[in-house]
Parts: structure tokens; C-alpha cells; sequence
């Protein structure tokens, strides 16, 4: 089972980005559910939502304590709250932000997972060139396709549309298209740093 929580704020559509992520494993013909954490979802409030796909049916209900997953819609939780408890040691971690870990002060955090699983991607900014407004949650379920491969493109841009429609479905489409290649290029260059030496040191 793999177990996903989104970290966000009220009014950055925290909710349903976890809703179209279950949509988008369910259009893959794998078991999903989506559910909020109970609390303020006021504009600006700190905001959770869950998520859990998997091959069979999913029975748990409670809330996820040990992450496989964390999308981090706003990067200024990551000091006021712990995102990253429970984070299991070979989670994916996504953060809208074009910033680095390092830059971001998580430098040390980020040097106890796996690198090739942790990166940022400007959700808010590429949002706002294609949507015309800075929701991220679109944007990083690209970037989060890119990064793990658990979902495809195809299967976000479907749960995008089947959440919206006409233009704004379009427009959070090509959001999402923009974060998983601007994802896709990080990660090559990752790799391709990462296999340097050995290539030239066979």
C-alpha cells in the first residue's frame, strides 16, 4: 500500500489534490480513498489530506502516520510544522517551491533520505502562467508523476478533467504537463551527475 499525505493551506485546494490523485490510481485500476484531516480549513490555516492507493481493497480509515509520500503545497509549513514526521526512509518527498533543499534549510533532513527521491518544482509559479492563478495542486501531481512514476501523466490529466471542466481543466492539464517535465529534467540531471564519475572511471 502506499500511503501519501499533502501538506497545504486552506484555499490551495489541499484536499483536492488528494482527491485527484485517488481518481488518478483509480483510472489506473488500482483501489484508492481521499480524506481530510478534521480540524479549521479556513483560508490560510494549516490543511492535511490523505491519501492511499493500492492493489486490493483498502480498509484503513485512520489517518496516515507513516508516510510514503509528502507533497508539501506550501513551503512555508516546513518550519512551523513537523511535515516530515513518520516519513518512512525511502519516501518520496515534493515541495512547490524553486528552491532547493539546501536553500529551503532542509539540507540535513534531505541527506537521511534517498536524493533521487526528494526534489521542488515551482507548482505556484507554473500555475500561475497556465492558470492564472498560483494553485499548486495540479501542478505537483504532474511533478509527482515524474518523480515517482507510481501514477502516469495520462491518469492525472484524466482526474483533472473528470475534477473540472472546459478551459480550467485544460489550463491545470498543461499545469501539470509543465511540472512533470520540469521534474523529468531535474531528475535526469540528478542521474546523469550521479553517473559522472563512474563514466568516466569505468
Amino acid at each position: 500500500m502506499l500511503q501519501i499525505r499533502i501538506h497545504g493551506r486552506g484555499g490551495q485546494g489541499v484536499v483536492t489534490a488528494a482527491e485527484m490523485l485517488s481518481v488518478a490510481a483509480f483510472e489506473q485500476g488500482r483501489h484508492a480513498q481521499a480524506f481530510p484531516s478534521f480540524g479549521s480549513e479556513r483560508t490560510g490555516a494549516p490543511v492535511v489530506a490523505f491519501c492511499r492507493i493500492d492493489d486490493r481493497e483498502i480498509r484503513l480509515r485512520e489517518p496516515i502516520l507513516a508516510p510514503d509520500v509528502l507533497i508539501v503545497q506550501d513551503p512555508t509549513l516546513l518550519h512551523q510544522v513537523d511535515v516530515f514526521q513518520g516519513l518512512q526512509p525511502d519516501g518520496y518527498v515534493l515541495i512547490n517551491s524553486r528552491r532547493s533543499f539546501d536553500d529551503l534549510g532542509l539540507g540535513e533532513l534531505a541527506r537521511r533520505f534517498r536524493h533521487e527521491r526528494l526534489t521542488t518544482v515551482p507548482a505556484s509559479e507554473l500555475a500561475l502562467q497556465h492558470v492564472g492563478r498560483p494553485l499548486p495542486n495540479a501542478a505537483l501531481l504532474g511533478g509527482f508523476a515524474a518523480l515517482s512514476g507510481l501514477i502516469t501523466l495520462e491518469a492525472v490529466a484524466h482526474a483533472i478533467r473528470d475534477k473540472f471542466k472546459g478551459q480550467v481543466a485544460e489550463a491545470n492539464v498543461a499545469a501539470a504537463s509543465a511540472a512533470f517535465d520540469h521534474v523529468k529534467r531535474e531528475m535526469e540531471e540528478l542521474a546523469a551527475a550521479a553517473a559522472g564519475p563512474a563514466a568516466e572511471h569505468p
